[in-house]
């Protein structure tokens, strides 16, 4: 019959006023950074890891002889156990194409509220790694969760950034919008979970030394697509489009 099989994709559910604020929002943003100011933007996110690796239902098949019922296949074969709690650690980082901050690991149970985020993952992680390597001439882009966008949080980024993309430049619902978010956490975690891990010192120091050997090339391809996604994201009116990338 000629055919062939395509993968499906996760997406987010978008609302119309959704796509509404995407295409308006990315269109500016298409103007206010040409692609020779996308070298200067650094782009953040945060992630939970657990110990237990992550599987994928879609890949995840068994294949029997047409002849062979299902309730004769062993159980171990078709099902597929993980603990009811595994232990997990929230990471943070951010990436541009003139480098990337260290792997950040958040307070274990800590809530990430306002002054949390600002306090200690802006002022004692992100922001001196990505001055680091920029001085002071780079954009800082964070997504629209609560304590990102809290008041407090835009004012502070206000002073002591030399730019960022702020909230209402940054509609919620659009990880297929940061590279962090639809390419760097998945080859990360592709790497980790090679191999199983044992408890959460094992998952740290993976997690350290794969972020370490993170080829830099993969993170500029990544932040290369991002003036097409957006582009993209316009021309499909605000609605999906990462499916075609």
């Amino acid at each position: 019959m000629k055919l062939k099989c395509l993968k499906k994709k996760g997406a987010q559910e978008l609302t119309h006023a959704n796509k509404l604020a995407r295409r308006d929002r990315f269109s500016q943003l298409l103007r206010k950074y040409p692609q020779h100011a996308t070298d200067f933007i650094w782009f953040s996110d945060e992630k939970l890891f657990t110990i237990a690796t992550p599987s994928n239902k879609q890949n995840d098949r068994v294949y029997v002889q047409s002849a062979v019922k299902k309730k004769e296949v062993a159980g171990d074969r078709l099902l597929h156990t993980r603990p009811t709690f595994s232990k997990s650690v929230m990471v943070t980082v951010a990436v541009s194409t003139l480098g990337c901050s260290d792997i950040h690991f958040l307070e274990p149970g800590v809530k990430i509220n306002g002054e949390y985020y600002r306090n200690t993952v802006l002022r004692k992680m992100l922001l001196p790694d990505i001055r680091c390597v920029s001085g002071d001439l780079y954009t800082f882009q964070q997504d629209s969760a609560p304590a990102h966008r809290a008041r407090a949080t835009v004012e502070m980024l206000k002073t002591e950034t030399p730019d960022f993309i702020p909230p209402d430049l940054w509609p919620p619902n659009s990880p297929d919008l940061n590279p962090v978010d639809y390419s760097i956490w998945s080859i990360l975690q592709e790497k980790v979970y090679r191999h199983r891990i044992n408890d959460l010192d094992e998952l740290k120091q993976r997690l350290r030394v794969e972020w370490s050997k993170l080829d830099h090339a993969v993170v500029t391809a990544a932040i290369r697509q991002w003036r097409r996604r957006l582009s993209a994201c316009v021309q499909a009116d605000g609605g999906h489009f990462e499916h075609h990338f």
